[in-house]
């Protein structure tokens, strides 16, 4: 018996190691099974999605689909939908098809977690209207900050050849309530709104509309210029308005659901309505009036700076503000989380509160820019979640998510980075979810429910945004990156000619008497942009929240932090914690080998080893350059950095913006950087 039992034991050891997935099914893992009894009169598309999905994946008693009228089902909306349990059957409720669309996944979603599907009486509706992916992807195949493969989109082979993954992806975010997608970089190309890219467009849209899903363009705001042959792009001139009719009556014979335009306009050399002396609101009206008749929208985006004396952090707010309540009704201002730039860590943007007037959307960053790219594993919706302990979702129109989506076979380069793209469609339907239950929830779909891994990876994903920020800019510090990839450590990075706020010295502001960015009301001033309650506490020295602490000042190292740590001490040992949890991540991810199939054990494993000694780089590269200035000792417990400064700075990784480096291209403990 005890051999039999042993035998047993060591033939599912050797099947879960020798079963092995390359990350492709994403959380949409359930295998098919004998055929469920489904039940709906309608007929259409979307239904048959939806039946479809119900008929090969449900495990449970019959299944009815319905459409209804009542009060309680129209207060949901067009999206809402029931769910509930008789003792016959589950009916799936909605006003519409792509409500009982949704209700399937969230049926199916319950089922893979194991949940008890017996007594279920469900009411949901997404808190925003506008819930869409931004991709940056570039027509010709490249992604800016894309560091999962290339692009999507193959824009060459449309329209006679059609990738079977676009319904995939277009099923991925169905499943998750994301219901656009924006299929072109913000830095846009007048191409496509050219005849032959339209065309191309189509096709996706055709692909995505059983989906519920609204395809958008990122557009050039001198598309009528470079494309229609105008001597000008000036949004008051008559014949650039009517262009942009013209060209948005095209696209609507070709496309009658197309969700409208985002646009970037007057940033980091992009043109726009202020090169003619006109306003932010003056270029989106004009546009906005061109789409209104058929219900579009125009996302306009407020991430704009230049160089001036202002501080960065500022510029936007200062830009925006004074048109609140002069763009038109069909205009979206799309806001960054924060004030700088998808870092790490950021205060939110204070235009957030500050246009009461204006429908705005809040725009994250799916995709890995700031945080070690598809190397590292980091769960972002503690970050997001900590951005609407400031931001009421009521206070929103909609929400963007630049994606992190490109052709690799997982989709998105490391197999936890999906999570991202999973938390981000859950967050955007019902920001009130917790970051933990998020990530059971992809862990169960994706892995297994087995509470064995379930609970110590949940507590991964927990810690992990937080020790990233630990062992790259902790206490406030912000975009000390390396130039242009934004890879890796630069603190000292210098450019001849380039813009001080390009450069990490303009946002460290190191000397010999401490370190930071003092934006108190003695110096930028930046404090004064935010309600005079949190204005009150992000000034103080003694009460700014210390995660903000060298965002909002310039901090003597000798001073004492709520640790009765000095800044230089206390910024050693959050340095040395970050390494450490990174570490500790590793021995999990070990102890998890008998429940994950060996070929994403073996992905995940590559990428935490890169991620740990990128760690030890971060921590040496900081706190070797920073002792420049401080010329204090490393506190007990702190390990004695393994690289040295001189080396470090001969560090030059040979990618663009457009890639992630493979670990050939890193420095490696014990390894000479000569």
């Amino acid at each position: 018996m005890n051999k039999k039992y042993l035998l047993g034991i060591c033939l599912l050891s050797f099947g879960l190691t020798l079963f092995a997935e390359d990350g492709s099914k994403l959380w949409l893992r359930q295998a098919s099974c004998e055929k469920a009894s489904v039940c709906c009169s309608i007929s259409s598309p979307t239904i048959a999605i939806a039946r479809e999905e119900l008929a090969s994946l449900w495990r449970g008693k019959t299944v009815e689909l319905q459409l209804f009228a009542d009060e309680a089902h129209r207060k949901l909306g067009k999206e809402g939908y029931t769910i509930r349990t008789s003792d016959e059957k589950i009916v799936l409720g909605s006003t519409t098809e792509q409500g009982l669309l949704y209700a399937a996944y969230h049926l199916l979603r319950l089922q893979a977690e194991g949940a008890d599907c017996t007594r279920l009486d469900i009411a949901e509706k997404p808190t925003f209207d506008v819930r869409v992916l931004n991709h940056w992807d570039n027509l010709d195949g490249t992604i800016e900050r894309g560091y999962a493969g290339k692009s999507l989109w193959q824009w060459d082979e449309l329209s006679d050849t059609v990738s079977a993954r676009y319904q995939e992806y277009a099923r991925a975010n169905a499943s998750v309530g994301i219901n656009g997608t924006v299929l072109n970089n913000v830095n846009a190309s007048v191409k496509i709104l050219s005849s032959e890219y339209l065309e191309k467009v189509r096709v996706f849209a055709d692909i995505f509309r059983p989906y519920g899903i609204k395809v958008y363009l990122s557009v050039n705001f001198a598309s009528p210029m470079q494309l229609g042959g105008l001597s000008t792009a000036d949004p008051l001139n008559e014949e650039v308005a009517e262009w942009w009719k013209k060209k948005v009556h095209e696209i609507y014979s070709l496309i009658p659901d197309f969700g409208g335009f985002l646009v970037k306009a007057n940033s980091e050399g992009q043109p726009g309505p202020c090169d003619y002396g006109r306003t932010h609101a003056e270029g989106a009206n004009m546009m906005a009036r061109a789409l209104k008749p058929y219900g579009g929208i125009v996302m306009w985006r407020a991430f704009v700076y230049s160089p001036s004396d202002a501080d960065r952090a500022k510029q936007a707010y200062l830009e925006f503000k004074p048109l609140d309540g002069k763009f038109l009704d069909n205009v979206i201002v799309q806001v960054k989380n924060g004030p700088i730039d998808f870092q790490p860590r950021e205060p939110y943007s204070p235009l957030f509160g500050a246009m009461p007037h204006t429908p705005l959307m809040a725009e994250f960053q799916v995709t890995q820019e700031y945080l070690g790219h598809s190397n590292h594993l980091v769960y972002l919706a503690t970050m997001w979640k900590e951005f609407y302990r400031y931001v009421p979702p009521t206070s929103l129109k909609g929400v963007a998510g630049v994606a992190n989506i490109g052709d690799d076979t997982n989709w998105c380069g490391h197999d936890f980075a999906q999570a991202n793209w999973y938390a981000y469609g859950r967050l955007a339907w019902n920001p009130s979810l917790s970051s933990e239950e998020i990530a059971k929830e992809w862990l169960a779909q994706a892995f297994t429910s087995d509470p064995k891994f379930l609970e110590p990876m949940t507590q991964v994903m927990m810690d992990s945004r937080e020790a990233v920020v630990d062992y790259m800019m902790p206490l406030g510090l912000h975009h000390i990156f390396a130039w242009s990839h934004h890879y890796g450590p630069e603190p000292w990075c210098e450019v001849p000619g380039a813009r001080a706020d390009w450069l990490p010295s303009y946002y460290h502001q190191a000397d010999k008497k401490g370190l930071g960015f003092d934006r108190s009301r003695s110096g930028s001033d930046a404090v004064s942009q935010y309600p005079d309650s949190l204005a009150h506490v992000f000034n103080s020295l003694e009460l700014c929240p210390e995660e903000f602490l060298l965002w909002f000042h310039h901090v003597d190292w000798n001073h004492l932090l709520k640790s009765g740590r000095t800044l230089w001490d206390e910024l050693c040992y959050k340095y040395q914690q970050g390494v450490d949890k990174v570490r500790e991540f590793q021995k999990v991810w070990n102890q998890m080998k008998p429940y994950v199939d060996e070929e994403r054990f073996q992905a995940v494993a590559k990428r935490l080893d890169i991620q740990a000694n990128d760690a030890v780089w971060w921590k040496d590269a900081c706190l070797e350059y920073f002792r420049t200035y401080s010329h204090m000792k490393y506190p007990e417990g702190v390990e004695a950095p393994v690289f040295k400064l001189k080396e470090l700075k001969k560090v030059k990784l040979s990618i663009s913006n457009y890639e992630c480096p493979s670990a050939d291209m890193l420095p490696r403990k014990n390894s000479s950087l000569e």
